[in-house]
């Protein structure tokens, strides 16, 4: 019998999380708090559903032909997968030995020595760094940045293929000096395959209703078309790919 973890929810065909169709598994447990958050209620473990690796390896291999078919795999994300690091790093040593591609989707926000062992059995992590600047970091997450830059150093050290994910928000991402700190920050960085900028949208606001939270963007709308192009713009004069 496998090790055990609280997840939120399964998705069997996901298409955003990493390359091709993925198995997505979302954690339970967060210590972050985005004031955009959509998956609010990841952010603790209570009413998690329980599950062992070996029933989610048994779910996964039924997807295998669609794995192989479109270049997919599994993708772990939450929550943040690395309050379970054990849990994860079992599940990615299964996939590797069936052979299936793996992505982590993390914060970064953790200490190293917790990561190190997930990271051995990771073929992709996709990384989002929600902000450059400490201050907007703080602002958009509650907690420090630092930890997550440590992250993104250490996949560069160890070169592996990783995906900076930037959620755009008008009025308090955008500003000219936070992304392009970002986009010269991971500039030197040769383990970057592409940035992923992802255009603020108010589609978890329902959740933090629901859990009688007080969500704090009400008033903020998505990114103009032009306001996208110019922060895409703005990675892409650092010789960075961007989807």
């Amino acid at each position: 019998m496998g090790s055990t973890g609280i997840i939120h929810s399964i998705e069997t065909c996901g298409t955003v999380d990493g390359p091709g169709i993925r198995f997505v598994i979302f954690t339970k447990g967060c210590p972050l708090r985005c004031l955009y958050c959509h998956n609010a209620d990841c952010r603790h473990t209570e009413n998690g559903k329980s599950m062992s690796v070996d029933e989610l390896i048994l779910e996964i291999e039924k997807y295998q032909s669609y794995f192989k078919f479109s270049g997919g795999g599994v993708t772990v994300t939450g929550g943040e997968p690395l309050m379970q690091p054990e849990f994860v790093k079992e599940i990615f040593q299964r996939c590797r030995l069936l052979g299936i591609h793996t992505a982590l989707d993390t914060s970064g926000y953790v200490h190293l020595n917790v990561a190190k062992s997930v990271l051995e059995y990771t073929d992709l992590v996709l990384l989002d760094i929600k902000s450059f600047d400490p201050k907007i970091y703080q602002k958009v997450t509650n907690v420090s940045l630092e930890p997550t830059l440590n992250f993104a150093r250490y996949l560069n050290e160890i070169h592996k293929p990783t995906w900076i994910r930037f959620v755009l928000v008008p009025d308090l991402t955008d500003p000219i000096d936070n992304v392009t700190g970002l986009a010269e920050f991971i500039e030197p960085f040769d383990n970057v395959e592409r940035v992923e900028v992802l255009p603020f949208h108010k589609m978890g606001e329902y959740k933090w209703q629901q859990l009688g939270y007080d969500y704090q963007l009400k008033t903020t709308e998505p990114p103009s078309d032009e306001l996208l192009e110019r922060t895409i713009n703005i990675f892409k004069s650092h010789n960075l790919i961007v989807q």
